[in-house]
């Protein structure tokens, strides 16, 4: 969270691919966990009584870490802040205090881990071909790795919430839930959080833009090997995933309704009593 992020983009950049996998699909789902798990179910009065703040920082980082995305050099280092981006998605969803928000937030939650994770993938199959990731070194790769360049797409697609992909499921609910928080008390958090998915399509666009279109401006791409099968292997399920949640998301909010109205009631129930 805004801005408390700082060192998330540098531990990036200096861990090796799987060292991002694992940071995007897991460790930075342990604080949102703690939120989810622990400040909720424990402290419902202070959830109740903090959630408008919580709810502005969380706006402010989605907004903020999709300004950012847009100057840097390194991809690596631009999908880094897009973590800071959606991840704000999942505390606004979080402090809606409503089934719809929290809901979203823990679909969001796998959506990143998946998103972002390929995309970390992906930046790490041509580093592994070129040894950098400035995105000046780079430009017309469709032409020479036509594969790489299809499956890119449809990540960058699901990152920044096309409909039809995960990625506009899970954000498309948390701002359907912080619209209707009775917590928040203001519908203005999803309006200015939507903001953040046009940004999010500036930012993702522009780096696939300048990375695969145009014409091949640098020598040393040109002899550059598309996915081998061992890549491939594993970007497909990763694709299933993105597909399967974005077209038919029902099972996944079947199994986590229950528990999730059981929080929400346990919300109302601790913060009655302790008014009253």
């Amino acid at each position: 969270m805004w801005p408390l992020h700082s060192w998330l983009p540098d531990a990036h950049v200096e861990a090796p691919t799987a060292g991002s996998v694992i940071l995007a699909g897991v460790l930075l789902k342990l604080g949102t966990y703690g939120f989810l798990r622990f400040n909720l179910g424990l402290f419902p009065e202070a959830s109740h009584y903090f959630a408008p703040t919580i709810a502005f920082l969380a706006v402010v980082g989605i907004i903020y870490g999709a300004i950012v995305c847009y100057p840097q050099k390194d991809v690596k280092k631009l999908v880094a802040y897009s973590s800071v981006s959606h991840l704000g998605f999942v505390m606004l969803g979080l402090f809606a205090l409503n089934d719809l928000g929290i809901q979203g937030a823990i679909l969001q939650m796998i959506n990143h881990g998946i998103s972002t994770g390929a995309l970390f993938l992906i930046v790490g199959m041509i580093y592994e071909r070129r040894h950098t990731r400035a995105l000046d070194e780079f430009g017309g790769l469709w032409a020479v790795m036509p594969l790489y360049g299809s499956l890119t797409l449809i990540v960058v697609l699901s990152s920044m919430g096309l409909p039809g992909l995960n990625g506009f499921v899970g954000e498309f609910t948390i701002l359907l839930g912080a619209f209707g928080s009775q917590a928040l008390g203001s519908y203005y958090y999803s309006i200015f959080a939507a903001l953040g998915i046009i940004l999010a399509a500036i930012y993702m666009l522009w780096m696939f833009q300048k990375m695969f279109l145009g014409a091949v401006n640098n020598e040393k791409n040109t002899l550059l090997q598309d996915l081998n099968w061992r890549e491939i292997a594993v970007l497909v399920p990763l694709l299933i995933l993105i597909f399967w949640i974005g077209l038919y998301p029902r099972p996944f909010f079947n199994l986590m309704s229950a528990s999730v109205e059981q929080l929400t009631a346990a919300l109302d129930i601790g913060t009655t009593i302790v008014l009253q």
